[in-house]
């Protein structure tokens, strides 16, 4: 006789359990055993939440090497969700079998696993088709990256679904901030308002340090230049090499006193370029029955001998004119001052719509989906990128149906929400290369290597290569050359569906249409991470903190901007900002979006042992200790800055798209 030793590990979610009767059929090289129910002394507590149990099955003889377990869970009266962690099976040789599982088993049905040191050309067709059914792509907007099918939120598989903890956490930040809202008579107010101290009564009691910061230094020069770099928007400054034709800047404009030319400044690398002309034509919203105002502004930049990064010219509008003035730092102070509130706002839906949205969201849901539907829980790739991939489907889901829905929060209060962002959404996309997903591509292309101050930078490049020294010694493990990449057909369908739905086929984004090599490989899937943790850090993360104080951040502009200078003043500022009401449910999104759950995992953490084998083990701890270094390298730094940069510190960093 040949005794089987099973080990059964039940999830520690909320509601993991289940009172079910489970059956396993142990499936070798040489034979299978017989189908038994798991019964032990303890009776119903055998898969309670978080419960260990182990149990023998015994065939007459041994049945080899094991391939795969079969599980099934018959329902006793009305029946019951079980989420399965792993089993661990000791055959009567004294080798260990680990079968990874990780997920819900809601029905009565037959349920295969493979064991899980499988190489990456066995996978089980059963599992894929099944995958092929819950996981369909969906054209949501025409010229946009499609996304996961799913009508109502039940829809979407259990596995990827909301824990109960996240789930509760999310309804109560959401209801409490709009009830706080509405208490203090903001959230349906369409007045004006009166002068800028009025605002700092929203949200009394949710401030940050940061927020009060920004509050008090919002209209200074020197921070307006500072956001370009560390704020919530780092993707868009880049070095001039040359004055674009329609922003017509003299010298006598920018450096009145003669000190500097544009020229010499030019050739020193010291001119930076912010150019917003994907909202150019872009229509501007309705809101409160009242059009609203989007410009598209260049903004250039100078970095000054002290490596201040100042402001010293803004147009408004694509094209000069007459009534396109160019406003500069010795224009008046409302002047001023309007001016860079209009490219604040322009930088608040360019930010959302094209770096938030969709660089970071609608692409890492791609990913994840493209993931699910063509990869096998036990290929090197699932187990890589998985942990990646958590609540990102169901945070879009709710995007989709709360905030750019025709009801949504961003469409009725953003100026670029409705139609406009529409618009947007096609320019950006069309305008995404691979290269500029790819940080150090990105940085080189936009000529920001030796900028000083830089720390989104700074801290995304360590971070970049740690997490690509991570992805090249795991796959490496299984990919030994680069035929081996080329002769995976997992691989192979995971980048053509990228490609296809996320990317719409189009071939000048430079995005991989299939893999030819271990490096194109690696690359690839260290941007997918980079894009999933870091990247939506850097860009989500401050939302509140650089928002929360609504001057800095308005999320519309109710007049049209000055068409000669010298006649705003203070009432006209106040009268352009958006009013109360848009104010007030503009603040309570940001701050929604910018909380921590409890059930937080930081970037290579991996709650879920996907790996068995010793070395990618050994690899895991190697990530998490450099990780470990670079936040306390970062915490050492923010000590001595007066506003400090956090938002890839891989201690804050969330292991994927949740928020």
């Amino acid at each position: 006789m040949a005794d089987y030793e099973v080990t059964v590990y039940t999830g520690k979610l909320r509601f993991a359990g289940t009172l079910d009767m489970v059956f396993i059929k142990l499936v070798g090289n040489d034979g299978e055993s017989k189908r038994k129910r798991l019964a032990s002394l303890v009776g119903d507590l055998s898969f309670a939440n978080g419960a260990v149990s182990t149990f023998t099955v015994s065939c007459p003889v041994s049945i080899g090497k094991l391939k795969l377990i079969e599980l099934e869970k018959k329902s006793r009266l009305t029946g019951d969700n079980w989420f399965l962690d792993k089993v661990e099976v000791k055959s009567p040789e004294g080798d260990t079998y680990n079968f990874p599982i990780y997920c819900w088993i809601t029905d009565s049905k037959v349920h295969r696993f493979r064991e899980g040191e499988d190489t990456p050309e066995k996978a089980s067709l059963h599992e894929l088709k099944q995958r092929e059914k819950d996981y369909c792509w969906r054209k949501h907007i025409e010229g946009i990256p499609h996304c996961m099918e799913a009508e109502q939120l039940s829809d979407l598989p259990l596995e990827v679904q909301f824990s109960f903890i996240k789930k509760a956490e999310f309804i109560y930040t959401a209801f409490t901030g709009l009830a706080e809202l509405k208490l203090t008579g903001f959230a349906n107010s369409k007045e004006n308002w009166t002068c800028i101290d009025d605002i700092k009564r929203v949200f009394t009691g949710k401030r940050t340090d940061l927020s009060e910061y920004v509050q008090e230094h919002w209209n200074e020069d020197a921070f307006f230049g500072y956001q370009f770099l560390n704020g919530v928007n780092p993707i868009l400054i880049r070095r001039c090499s040359a004055l674009p034709d329609n922003f017509p800047v003299t010298d006598d404009m920018v450096f009145p006193s003669g000190q500097f030319s544009l020229a010499d400044e030019i050739e020193k690398g010291n001119i930076f370029l912010c150019d917003y002309k994907h909202l150019d034509g872009v229509t501007a919203n309705i809101i409160d029955e009242k059009q609203q105002y989007l410009m598209a502004p260049l903004v250039l930049l100078h970095k000054t001998p002290d490596d201040e990064l100042m402001p010293v010219a803004i147009q408004l509008k694509q094209t000069p004119a007459e009534d396109n003035p160019i406003f500069l730092p010795t224009d008046s102070e409302y002047d001023w001052l309007t001016a860079k509130t209009f490219v604040r706002s322009a930088d608040f839906n360019e930010h959302q719509v094209n770096a938030h949205l969709l660089r970071a969201h609608l692409l890492a849901e791609v990913f994840a989906v493209s993931l699910l539907r063509n990869v096998a829980r036990t290929h090197p790739l699932y187990k890589l990128l998985v942990h990646h991939t958590r609540y990102t489907l169901q945070i879009n889901f709710l995007a989709r149906a709360r905030l750019i829905s025709e009801t949504g929060s961003f469409t009725q209060f953003a100026s670029c929400g409705g139609e406009g962002l529409v618009t947007l959404l096609q320019r950006s996309l069309s305008s995404v290369t691979y290269s500029s997903l790819c940080l150090p591509d990105d940085i080189a292309e936009r000529g920001l290597e030796d900028v000083p101050n830089f720390y989104y930078r700074d801290d995304g490049l360590k971070l970049w290569d740690i997490i690509h020294r991570f992805v090249k010694g795991m796959l490496t493990i299984y990919y030994k050359n680069d035929e081996d990449v080329q002769q995976d057909s997992t691989l192979q369908r995971w980048i053509s569906d990228i490609f296809e739905y996320g990317f719409l086929s189009q071939a000048g984004t430079g995005i991989p249409q299939s893999f030819t090599t271990v490096d194109e490989l690696v690359k690839f899937v260290t941007m997918v991470i980079f894009t999933c943790t870091g990247q939506h850090s850097a860009v989500n993360s401050g939302q509140y903190d650089y928002g929360g104080w609504m001057p800095n951040t308005p999320i519309s502009l109710q007049l049209p901007p000055p068409t000669t200078k010298g006649k705003t003043s203070e009432t006209t500022l106040m009268d352009t900002l958006p009013n109360v009401s848009t104010t007030a449910n503009g603040i309570a999104v940001m701050w929604l979006l910018s909380q921590q759950s409890s059930d937080f995992v930081p970037l290579g953490q991996y709650p879920e042992d996907h790996h068995c084998e010793d070395i990618p083990c050994k690899l895991v701890k190697a990530f998490q200790g450099e990780l470990q270094a670079l936040s306390a390298n970062i915490s050492i730094r923010n000590m001595s800055l007066e506003v400090p940069y956090t938002y890839m510190d891989p201690a804050v960093v969330e292991n994927s798209v949740a928020i």
